[in-house]
């Protein structure tokens, strides 16, 4: 690993390259905001719970999109609305290649993003940098596992439909297949990229998260999976909890797809979940 540029290296606040800034207020508890990472803008949304105190947070990772963005479609800030309304600051932003964030997709790329979008909340000062956790969606779980393996700031871990590994979905499309989808639905947009399709297919290798799940431990990681899992099979969720150290968690959300975020039976086992681990000792 350590001959790959963008393996986790830990990094002073003064070597930082992410940063942000704040847009207009579009509400009470939200603002838009902006990160850089590798040059990249990326293109986020802060919610943040009313009252000076120091409050819990919450980094919300989306997974890899199935298809161009539906302007229509606010699931996302809807997730983070109901999370803030509990007492999360919450984050949530398109990773490089998603969205209306610059760049291509590259899962290697998407671990420095998100150490970006760590720096930015860790230098919050409404944050409560004890409970600083992450919430995961399918290629955005794997690598909230990766980077909560290897960055202490990180409390705890929500996984949702979180694959095992790549190498087995990727069994079923050829990674010359799979770039030009990619293409297709605009989440890979210079024609030149990836300018090494091995390194990119290795990006994926590296963050494979059963080789990393036990990394987290001692801090707590909550499993949620669809028994109907259309695109990662139920088995992945059982081979991540076999490997995760303890305390874990695995949640099998009888009926429900891949799509967790729309799923009311999995957002609310993972709130009280979070709840439990933030809000509760929080007050004690």
């Amino acid at each position: 690993m350590e001959a790959y540029s963008w393996a986790w290296q830990p990094v002073s606040s003064s070597e930082r390259e992410g940063s942000c800034t704040a847009l207009d207020l579009s509400s009470d508890t939200m603002r838009e905001i902006r990160l850089l990472s590798d040059g990249f803008q990326l293109v986020g949304e802060l919610h943040e719970p009313p009252g000076a105190v120091h409050h819990p947070t919450l980094c919300i990772c989306h997974g890899i999109p199935a298809g161009p963005p539906d302007p229509a479609d606010r699931g996302y800030t809807l997730l983070a609305e109901r999370f803030c309304h509990a007492g999360f600051v919450t984050l949530i932003f398109s990773f490089r290649g998603a969205g209306k964030s610059e760049g291509n997709l590259d899962i290697a790329g998407w671990v420095r993003d998100l150490r970006a979008a760590l720096d930015y909340l860790y230098d919050l000062d409404r944050v409560d940098r004890s409970r600083l956790c992450l919430l995961g969606f399918s290629g955005g779980a794997a690598v909230s596992v990766y980077t909560a393996a290897h960055d202490p700031r990180v409390s705890s871990a929500a996984l949702c439909a979180c694959p095992a590994d790549f190498r087995s979905l990727r069994e079923k499309e050829p990674t010359a297949d799979t770039i030009e989808r990619f293409r297709q639905i605009g989440v890979i947009r210079d024609p030149d990229f990836p300018p090494s399709v091995e390194e990119w297919e290795r990006g994926c290798e590296v963050v494979t998260p059963v080789d990393w799940i036990d990394r987290v431990s001692p801090r707590p990681v909550l499993l949620v999976h669809g028994d109907a899992d259309e695109l990662i099979p139920l088995e992945h969720a059982y081979r991540l909890y076999g490997k995760a150290g303890e305390p874990r968690e695995l949640r099998i959300i009888p009926g429900a797809g891949h799509k967790l975020r729309i799923n009311e039976t999995a957002m609310a086992a993972v709130l009280d979940w979070l709840k439990a681990r933030c809000l509760i000792d929080r007050a004690a």
